[in-house]
């Protein structure tokens, strides 16, 4: 089993604040799909965008990840467990949902589907999403698309597989069908900064340059016309896979 490879728990705080969260109709949807709602299972948890929303409509949520620093952020009604997603301690047959956000890129995906499989209960619904690149008004598109450029060299190798939509990873059970979901907001420069400040790219890029690429985004983008009272939209769309194990 590959080590786990630790590129979020140095910017928790960050990531806690700024990464986007996930639109209430894709919890909608899945909440309706579970035959029951009695346990919810959120992998790869972070600071839980995904875990929280859950928690407002299963009976528990146990968010789990291996970085013990991201799951300090994550507040509100949930049990959390820092392990492995390949090695849950749960009961064999414990949950009726099991998702993971933006996250199933860096697991062993065959390991981690066989845990899946494990800990569903029959019928169980196993749902994994992910969101690629961002889409924002112009000017500011194309200072994000100048930003990309030039951190990119820098991602890790798992980011090829978040590009293909997870289209060719393994997964146990029966596809369901999925309509097409996205996110949506307005946000400020500061927290599309903050924002780009949470990609594993641009830690790396720092790690091995010696300088923060956000710093010149913001001059780029700051001498730009002003951004208005309601922020930038910002948009991204979701790719979502759900399985009915």
């Amino acid at each position: 089993m590959p080590a786990f490879k630790d590129h979020f728990s140095g910017h928790a705080p960050d990531y806690a604040r700024f990464r986007p969260g996930y639109p209430d109709a894709l919890f909608d949807l899945l909440t309706s799909l579970a035959d029951r709602r009695e346990l919810a299972v959120d992998v790869g948890s972070g600071s839980g965008q995904a875990a929280l929303p859950l928690a407002e409509r299963f009976g528990r949520v146990v968010a789990t990840d291996a970085s013990g620093s991201q799951l300090r952020h994550a507040t509100g009604a949930l049990s959390r467990l820092v392990c492995l997603a390949e090695r849950l301690p749960l009961r064999d047959g414990s949950a009726d949902l099991i998702t993971v956000a933006q996250a199933l890129h860096w697991l062993d995906v065959e390991r981690f589907g066989a845990e899946a499989r494990r800990v569903l209960r029959p019928g169980g619904i196993l749902a994994v999403w992910t969101y690629r690149w961002f889409r924002m008004e112009p000017p500011f598109a194309e200072a994000v698309t100048r930003f990309y450029a030039r951190v990119a060299p820098c991602w890790p190798p798992e980011r090829a597989l978040v590009e293909s939509g997870y289209a060719t990873l393994p997964l146990p059970g029966e596809p369901v069908p999925v309509p097409l979901l996205a996110m949506r907001d307005r946000w400020p420069l500061a927290a599309v900064a903050g924002y780009l400040r949470t990609w594993s790219a641009t830690k790396r890029f720092s790690a091995r340059h010696g300088e923060d690429p956000v710093a010149e985004f913001e001059r780029d983008a700051g001498g730009l016309d002003a951004v208005g009272p309601d922020g930038l939209a910002v948009e991204w769309d979701l790719v979502v896979r759900v399985m009915r194990v």
